[in-house]
């Protein structure tokens, strides 16, 4: 089968998991009658359900359209915005906006921030060690995670509250019926980002050529890894400033979709954000069925790092009989 009969598999996973979370939940759905009947239960939950479906749908495919970029930047499999401290750099910066009272487009604003500033010290404590290789860059990351999670620590305990309170979520990784204005919101930030790192993807193709046989070619390198890194950010910030920290999916879907569509990024990136979405969209589903068994729901994020917590281990025990 050819590459493109596959991703329309895909895009097809992604508008059938979005379905099938639009009708099953603790109280389930007919879209028959909600069609009929506007005014009825089933549409006003529908209506409600779909932002949360539709907000889950957006963070996936846009985490792991970063992660498939980040791995093609780095040339490293293991290029997770979550593992490289970037998603904490975004939570950091939200939590002091949301902490200063701002509000709106400022709170995904303070993530953009901070995400870039956490992308910067990564990159620059792996370089320190001399290369930016494997495991240099999940030890700066794992650095990086290890003060930002101190330092969200520090400002929730200082903070009143209620501020506190608003910034838990932001720790726990969770995907909420939220209001159209904010996945609106989300929307415009994600759609911009992922546009632009969809044009950048024949460049990352040749980056994968090495720095040197990229630039010969015609890439000009320090710009097109700016715009990767700017783009990635705010796709991240968007993200993170509503949702929190969702770890592992930007490195578990990447490596799927290019072993189904392929090295080639200009099938990699629209793959990676159709499976990222399909991925997080049954998460969120996969969390709602547990408040059905137990009564509570669990964050999404505590799922993704059940699942992407073991397949780092194996990435990294394959990278190592590699070596």
């Amino acid at each position: 089968m050819s590459r493109a009969p596959r991703l329309a598999l895909l895009g097809l996973a992604a508008l059938a998991s979005v379905l099938v979370a639009l009708r099953i939940g603790v109280a389930p759905v007919s879209f028959a009658r909600a069609w009929r009947e506007p005014a009825s239960l089933d549409a006003a939950i529908a209506s409600a359900r779909l932002a949360r479906v539709l907000l889950g749908a957006l963070a996936g495919g846009a985490l792991a359209l970063v992660g498939a970029s980040f791995q093609a930047l780095l040339r490293n499999p293991l290029g997770d915005p979550y593992a490289l401290g970037v998603s904490g750099g975004a939570a950091l910066g939200a939590s002091f906006a949301v902490l200063l009272g701002l509000s709106g487009v400022m709170v995904p604003a303070g993530a953009f921030v901070g995400a870039l500033a956490a992308t910067a010290a990564v990159l620059a404590a792996a370089r320190a060690s001399g290369r930016v290789g494997v495991e240099s860059l999940l030890l700066a990351g794992l650095v990086f995670n290890a003060c930002a999670g101190a330092a969200l620590s520090f400002l929730r305990a200082v903070a009143s509250s209620g501020r506190a309170q608003e910034t838990l979520s932001l720790l726990l990784g969770v995907v909420r019926e939220e209001p159209a204005s904010r996945v609106a919101l989300v929307a415009s930030l994600v759609i911009p980002g992922a546009l632009g790192l969809f044009a950048l993807s024949k460049p990352m193709n040749l980056l994968a050529l090495g720095d040197d046989s990229a630039a010969s070619l015609g890439v000009r390198v320090d710009a097109v890894r700016v715009a990767i890194f700017l783009a990635s950010s705010l796709v991240v910030a968007a993200v993170v400033s509503v949702c929190g920290l969702i770890p592992f999916v930007g490195l578990l879907v990447p490596h799927y979709v290019r072993g189904a569509l392929g090295a080639d990024h200009r099938w990699v990136l629209p793959g990676s954000f159709l499976g990222g979405a399909a991925l997080l969209v049954i998460a969120d589903l996969g969390a709602r069925m547990v408040f059905l068994a137990l009564g509570t729901e669990p964050p999404v994020g505590a799922l993704t790092a059940l699942v992407g917590g073991p397949f780092l281990l194996v990435m990294l025990r394959a990278l190592r009989s590699e070596a």
